[in-house]
């Protein structure tokens, strides 16, 4: 049974994490808004730290460490990705693009906890025991393979006499990647094919460390939302990586995509940690509305039928639905990713219900307010902007619509597009 209930652990964990917010977020997200490329150092810094206390936070676990859990899993469920959700939430309620700055909290550590062998996390999610923070970073995207991850043509070459695999090609919209590769203790993984011929069935993913030669960044992107957040181009250029670096099996089977599906596992732990983020611009759009509505001194009824409300009370009742609607959705994939349960159906409804969520309610509180919420005397225009990434990045809209129309109906890639 899917438990809502929060543990003692994530209550205090949200109370740390809206001080933050309060704190160090809010206070100067106009400012890197308005100042892009420039990394808020004081609030990583201090996640960091923040984090190291609250171990919770961290996905990575030592082996004797896992063994206790396993031995005590029928007395408390795993809740690790539960956890994640609610700090993505806040962290993003505070500030959509510092969350993306959070150490540990990059694409890279949910791959590796999704589909790595258990050497691959104890080395790539050790502990957070070390005085710098930790960054890290997805590159899947291609300039001709977008949406249809097939169509990947970088290319990864095991040299047999060295046992290492060499990369070549070219990743672009990498989130984060700058921070992933400019530091010493950072790693990215990279999506690749070891054989073209074999399509879907020669994909893997690569872990490639911060400072491996052959690597190298060569674009910075200029966004609409997001702005504290770096998005880059990656270029690899006879990039050598260590044969164990690679995530899954080495062996093609023609007829088999095992390969690339335990690539794609990443996506239904991530999409639904991406509907936490857009929940959390949501909220934070919703709330403010309400404040400022309060402030102008007008009363909001909600204890009333539905008939006698006015436009604004229904309008803001409807954008309640959305939100907390949306949240049980992901709740629920999350749960599921917990529980190791094939969730990708869960996962793919949970990221579009809330990106379309996140887009609507953050356009309705600007209209709500008008010129006020256009203006950039609040943060509601710039919270706009922020919240449409969720709708595109880790599967479009249309994308995960597709997927889950082919869930449902029964349908293969191939039979529906």
């Amino acid at each position: 049974m899917i438990n809502f209930e929060k543990s003692k652990a994530v209550i205090q964990m949200q109370y740390v994490l809206k001080t933050v917010a309060d704190n160090m977020m809010r206070p100067v997200s106009r400012y890197f808004d308005e100042n892009e490329h420039e990394i808020p150092w004081d609030y990583i810094n201090y996640m960091h730290q923040a984090m190291r206390g609250m171990g919770s936070a961290n996905l990575a676990t030592s082996p004797e460490k896992q063994k206790e859990e396993a031995a005590q899993k029928t007395k408390k469920p795993r809740q690790v990705f539960q956890v994640m959700a609610y700090q993505i939430e806040m962290l993003s309620w505070g500030d959509a693009g510092f969350y993306l700055c959070t150490p540990r909290g990059g694409l890279g550590s949910a791959a590796v906890e999704a589909a790595g062998t258990p050497e691959q996390k104890q080395k790539f999610l050790s502990p957070l025991d070390g005085k710098d923070p930790i960054f890290t970073a997805m590159a899947i995207t291609e300039a001709d393979a977008g949406s249809d991850n097939s169509k990947i043509v970088c290319r990864a070459v095991l040299d047999e006499e060295t046992n290492e695999w060499i990369l070549n090609g070219e990743k672009i919209f990498v989130t984060a990647g700058k921070l992933a590769m400019l530091d010493t203790d950072g790693y990215t993984v990279v999506w690749a094919t070891i054989d073209p011929e074999a399509g879907r069935a020669g994909i893997r993913s690569f872990v490639v460390e911060a400072g491996t030669p052959g690597s190298e960044i060569t674009k910075q992107e200029h966004k609409l939302g997001i702005r504290s957040s770096d998005t880059v181009t990656l270029n690899m250029i006879d990039c050598r990586i260590p044969f164990e670096n690679m995530i899954g099996d080495p062996e093609i089977k023609k007829k088999d995509t095992k390969g690339f599906k335990g690539a794609m596992q990443t996506f239904n732990v991530t999409r639904p940690l991406v509907a936490a983020a857009a929940l959390g611009v949501s909220r934070a759009a919703l709330e403010e509305v309400r404040l400022v509505l309060k402030e102008q001194g007008i009363e909001l009824r909600t204890m009333i039928p539905r008939s006698k409300m006015t436009n604004i009370e229904r309008e803001l009742s409807d954008m309640e639905r959305m939100v907390r609607s949306s949240w049980n959705l992901t709740m629920k994939a999350i749960w599921m990713s917990d529980q190791k349960i094939s969730n990708q159906l869960e996962s793919a409804m949970s990221k579009l219900h809330a990106g379309d969520v996140g887009s609507k309610v953050t356009q309705k509180a600007v209209e709500i307010l008008g010129p006020m919420g256009y203006s950039r005397e609040f943060l509601l225009e710039k919270w706009m902007r922020d919240a449409k990434i969720n709708d595109i990045f880790e599967g479009t809209g249309q994308i995960n619509r597709l997927v889950a129309a082919r869930k449902i109906l029964g349908y293969r890639g191939s039979d529906l597009r």
